[in-house]
Formats: structure tokens, sequence, C-alpha cells
């Protein structure tokens, strides 16, 4: 499970096996008990949400978006290289 960072107390990482065939870049967050999973393309969004609030889900988006190149160059070193 490679840790991409952490900012805020989220822990942002993807799981080493992505399923077969691989998905798209997405990043996973952990919080406290609450899971969310969000796809990273040139618009990020939301794919699933245990447990975080709306509120939450707003900062987490934020986080991925200023680091979203940082998040690509996490996936494709890890998938590709």
């Amino acid at each position: 499970m490679p840790t991409v960072f952490n900012k805020n107390g989220y822990k942002f990482f993807f799981f080493s096996n992505e399923g077969n065939p691989l998905e798209p870049c997405h990043i996973h967050v952990r919080k406290n008990g609450a899971l969310a999973k969000f796809w990273v393309s040139d618009k990020c969004s939301l794919a699933e949400n245990y447990g975080f609030t709306s509120k939450q889900l707003n900062e987490i988006l934020e986080i991925i978006n200023l680091n979203d190149k940082q998040i690509k160059e996490a996936w494709n070193g890890f998938f590709f290289e």
C-alpha cells in the first residue's frame, strides 16, 4: 500500500494491486476510520465515500487538485516504471 503523502491528518495512498485490468489513476484517502476514493484526471472527482462529511470531501478534493501532479507521478512510477 504505497503512501503518496500525508496532509492535515489524511493519508493519501493507493493499493499495489489495483485490479486487473488496472483501473485509471486514482487515490484513496483515509482518516479516523473514514475512507474515500477519488479519480485523478484533468478533473478530479469522487468515486466512493465511506464516512467523510461533505466539508471533509471538499477539503480532500482541494488537496488532491493542488497535488495532482505528484499523485500522477507516483501512480505512473509505481505501475509503469
